[in-house]
This record gives structure tokens, C-alpha cells and sequence, in this order.
């Protein structure tokens, strides 16, 4: 393991949580599904509408600044969990006896396009959950916010006991086979190699994070206590008793959300 790459790794670690506090500290609204025009009258479950970014509409600047947040978000969320792949990826070019830093890198930035990607999927998705909270009066607003809330949870329970949660998972626990397996020479393989990495991180966590754009994508509590799901799932070889626990209690609290029983705790807003 370069002691090099280790320090680079958990200096841009550091400096993106670090951008990312700065972000949710200094943020009038957090970002998510939100109503534009202000949240007066809402209340509760109401006042979440899936409690989110306050956008002015479709525009490049408005895409740039998300995706600029939702990337420096990404980094600090997902590089402690692909740390082992990127180490194993090094260590296999480094025996290849070749310029080990360069292809590094541009396996980590393969890895961090799939996130941009979905970056621009998150937005999109913003804009027209924002549309439709905009377009309901408060007592029907306080009815679709939580079943909406409760039904990602469910859908993102339900995904824990996948074939293809299963799949992905088992690919990104394998940092050995996945480089055995799918093994690139070149700059150009280094690329393909990180971007084949970040859509099996992605069929892993894409549920885990539609919950967090539920609870609002600057929602500080959430996104530590997925990052630790992720990380921990991806650390254990043989996980499938945490990954069902898991999926039984996001469907729990998805039922209990959606009727209403109790509001979704650490929601922003």
C-alpha cells in the first residue's frame, strides 16, 4: 500500500467532509425535494415535501452548483468504502512494474463520474418533486409527504433483499477478484475500470441515497449514518444478516412514516 496514496486519500477524505460541514452549515435551505416560494405553512411531515433544496428552476449555473456539492458529498461518503478497492488497484499496477499514481487516479476519477452521473439524475429528480410539492395546497401536502418519505424507505428496504443488491455487493466486496476479473492495461483501462467500479457501488447504495435526497442531501445526521452503512457493509465478506436487518428496519420506519406515526427523524429543514 503507497504510503503516498494512503496520505492523498485521507487528505481529499478530510477536505471534503470539511467542504461538505461548510456546505451544511452555511446553507439557507438544505438540499432536497422542496417547495420554491417559501415553506410558510407547512408544518411537520408537510413541511418536509421530502425537505429539500429551494431551486429557482431549471437552469446550468443552478445543475453546476448542485453538482459541485453533490460531488465534493460523494467523495466524503464513498472514498473510505472504495479505499480497499483503489488501494488493491495500485498494488496490482505497481506489480505490473508501471507508473502507479496517473492510472490511480484516473481509476478514482472513473469512479467519481458514476456519482456525477447520478448527480445529475438527483437533480432532475429535485426539480420535479419540487414542481409537484409546488403545485399541492398544505392539507394535501400533508398527506403525500409522508407516504412519499415512507415509501422510499420501503423501496429501499425492499432492495436490501435483492439478487442484484447481492451481486453489486459482492463485487465491491472482492477487491482481488473485481481487479482479477476485469483487469484493463492503460490509461484508457484505468478509466473503464473505475467507472465499471462506481456502477457496482452504485447497484449497491442507490436506494440508501434516495433516502438521504428524501431526508434532504444536506441532512448531516443521515449522511453520516450512511457512510457507515456503506463502509460496513462493504467491509464484511459475509453480510447478509446485516444487510437484512437493515432492509427489515428501513421498511419498519418506512410503514411507521407513512402512517404518520411518527415524523422521519433527522430531517433537515
Amino acid at each position: 500500500m503507497p504510503l503516498g496514496l494512503l496520505a492523498s486519500l485521507v487528505v481529499l477524505t478530510v477536505a471534503a467532509w470539511a467542504l461538505t460541514l461548510y456546505q451544511t452549515f452555511s446553507m439557507d435551505m438544505p438540499m432536497g425535494i422542496a417547495v420554491r416560494g417559501g415553506m410558510e405553512g407547512m408544518e411537520g411531515m408537510a413541511g418536509m415535501a421530502m425537505a429539500g433544496i429551494a431551486a429557482d428552476g431549471w437552469s446550468l449555473a443552478g445543475i453546476a452548483a448542485f453538482l459541485a456539492v453533490w460531488t465534493v458529498m460523494m467523495a466524503a461518503m464513498m472514498l473510505p468504502a472504495a479505499a480497499p478497492m483503489i488501494f488493491m488497484f495500485a498494488a496490482a499496477q505497481a506489480r505490473r512494474g508501471r507508473q502507479v499514481a496517473v492510472p490511480t487516479w484516473i481509476f478514482v476519477a472513473g469512479y467519481m463520474l458514476v456519482w456525477v452521473a447520478a448527480g445529475l439524475l438527483v437533480y432532475v429528480l429535485v426539480q420535479l418533486g419540487s414542481e409537484f410539492a409546488t403545485s399541492l395546497d398544505p392539507p394535501q401536502r400533508s398527506k403525500w409527504a409522508p407516504l412519499a418519505l415512507g415509501v422510499t424507505l420501503g423501496v429501499a428496504g425492499l432492495y436490501q433483499f435483492t439478487t442484484l443488491k447481492h451481486i453489486c455487493l459482492s463485487h465491491c466486496r472482492s477487491p482481488l477478484a473485481f481487479v482479477a476479473q476485469h483487469w484493463r492495461d492503460g490509461r484508457v483501462g484505468a478509466l473503464e475500470m473505475g467507472l465499471r467500479h462506481g456502477l457496482y457501488c452504485f447497484g449497491c447504495c442507490w436506494a440508501l441515497f434516495a433516502v438521504l435526497v428524501a431526508a434532504g442531501v444536506m441532512s448531516l445526521a443521515w449522511m453520516l449514518l450512511l457512510t457507515l452503512i456503506v463502509f460496513v457493509e462493504k467491509l464484511m465478506q459475509r453480510g447478509r444478516r446485516f444487510e437484512g436487518a437493515l432492509g427489515i428496519a428501513l421498511v419498519a420506519l418506512g410503514i411507521v412514516v407513512s402512517f404518520g406515526a411518527i415524523e422521519m427523524p433527522w430531517i433537515s429543514g
